[in-house]
């Protein structure tokens, strides 16, 4: 039995990537700590000697600092826990292949049927059951007791767990799919499956970025067009003028699972939509919502879904051609310990997340700058469509519930994957100051 090392590079960014849109994609209970409604302070109002830095720190002044404090906490404890996620899934890869336990489920795998793609699918079965066992404790600790803990989540244990299962069958079935495509790639092409595996592999996440808005995400929550006109026909409008061409803004109901307020872009070409969620929507002002809007139309405009992909072969290709060596050597060194027959052995398969959970752990600050780059492109787009910085200053106070605001230049470079809301609101009242005849009334008024 033959399986490719990419496979599982490929199946690693396939389920982290659900286990975030399972997560975050739903909402939770606001902190009561933090304000609620945001009014322009003094600071911040157009006028001659308008303070770039002087507004935000007005803004960043509204935020009490219990609520600071609060969101700090929360923000820094990621760090550890990526840490955490890290170890404990190398744990688990090392536990499966030093007691022989990934052996021994190729083994049973090969006993139930003597046709590899069906063995193949069994064995992907066993090891999503088994790991997912085994990290649980982890996953119930980070995704609901400590959202509770900080106020962040809504969802009370069964559906919470529900969810939970959900996602599990999704991986099963669609990594199941993958595995048995790309084991047959590298039975064909033995010595150049890195390179198809990686195509192969980009044109199958480029399926499920696709398919994910019509499919997947509805399987976790509600998406209905949004029909308040008073909040539709100005996103409509901005848009028309920005030469996008939809006719519908959706909305999520993500207050059933979080408090979290967010908008995003997904999909891609025909199934590529705009959608808010019911936090939002609650939460928000008119501004915020614009300006949250004009910033998922930036990724759209901007085409970040499409360098997103590009991004994403490119370090596929990289953590292949890594991985291709590193496998070949450790199974060299100790499959015959671990009772993997050679380095395109099913059982090797945990080798394979081992070694592709390092490279995207030590590949954590390039990718969290990448994407940061890409949101703080969409940020000034928004600006630019909205015309509504302090729309966008409220929102990073908001946002702010959970993320630190003012982080330092290293902790930002490593951990933030958006920019920091210190940054936001710069950015926000910088393009004001630039702008101020856009706010000041007319004389006499």
């Amino acid at each position: 039995m033959r399986l490719p090392s990419l496979i599982a590079v490929f199946l690693f960014l396939s389920i982290t990537t659900a286990t975030v849109v399972a997560q975050e994609g739903p909402g939770a209970k606001p902190l009561t700590a933090m304000p609620d409604v945001l009014t322009v302070p003094p600071e911040a109002q157009p006028s001659d000697h308008f303070d770039v830095e002087a507004a935000t720190n007005a803004y960043l002044a509204e935020i009490p600092p219990t609520a600071r404090a609060r969101s700090d906490a929360y923000f820094e404890g990621g760090y550890w826990l990526i840490l955490w996620d890290f170890l404990a899934g190398a744990i688990i890869y090392w536990a499966l292949l030093r007691f022989g336990w990934s052996a021994r489920m190729r083994d049973f795998a090969e006993r139930l049927t003597r046709f590899q793609a069906p063995q193949t699918f069994l064995y992907w079965t066993l090891f999503m059951l088994l790991t997912f066992l085994l990290g649980f404790p982890l996953t119930y600790y980070e995704g609901f007791v400590r959202e509770h803990k900080y106020g962040l989540a809504t969802q009370t244990f069964g559906p919470w767990m529900g969810d939970q299962m959900k996602m599990l069958l999704i991986g099963i079935v669609f990594g199941g799919f993958a595995v048995v495509i790309l084991v047959a790639i590298v039975r064909r092409l033995p010595r150049t499956w890195h390179i198809w595996g990686a195509i192969a592999s980009t044109v199958l996440l480029i399926i499920i970025v696709m398919i994910s808005p019509v499919f997947l995400f509805p399987l976790f929550n509600k998406f209905k067009p949004l029909d308040d006109p008073r909040i539709t026909q100005p996103i409509l409008s901005m848009a028309r003028a920005n030469g996008i061409a939809v006719d519908k803004v959706y909305v999520v109901d993500a207050s059933q699972q979080s408090t979290r307020m967010s908008a995003n872009v997904s999909g891609l070409g025909k199934t590529m939509r705009i959608t808010l969620n019911d936090n939002l929507l609650k939460r928000a002002t008119l501004g915020e919502i614009e300006e949250a809007m004009g910033h998922e139309m930036g990724h759209y405009v901007l085409n970040h879904v499409y360098e997103d992909m590009l991004f994403a072969f490119i370090v596929i290709v990289a953590g292949f051609g890594l991985l291709r060596w590193s496998l070949n050597w450790f199974v060299a060194r100790w499959g015959t310990s671990w009772g993997l027959r050679d380095a395109t052995d099913i059982a090797a398969l945990p080798l394979v997340f081992l070694l592709g959970s390092v490279f995207f752990f030590v590949l954590t600050p390039i990718l969290n700058t990448q994407t940061r780059t890409a949101e703080l492109e969409a940020d000034m787009y928004g600006l630019n469509a909205s015309r509504q910085p302090d729309g966008s200053a409220q929102s990073a106070i908001h946002l702010g519930e959970y993320r630190k605001m003012s982080p330092g230049p290293v902790e930002e470079w490593i951990f933030y994957d958006h920019p920091s809301g210190r940054e936001r609101i710069y950015n926000a009242m910088r393009w004001k100051a630039e702008n101020l005849a856009l706010f000041k009334k007319p004389a006499g008024q």
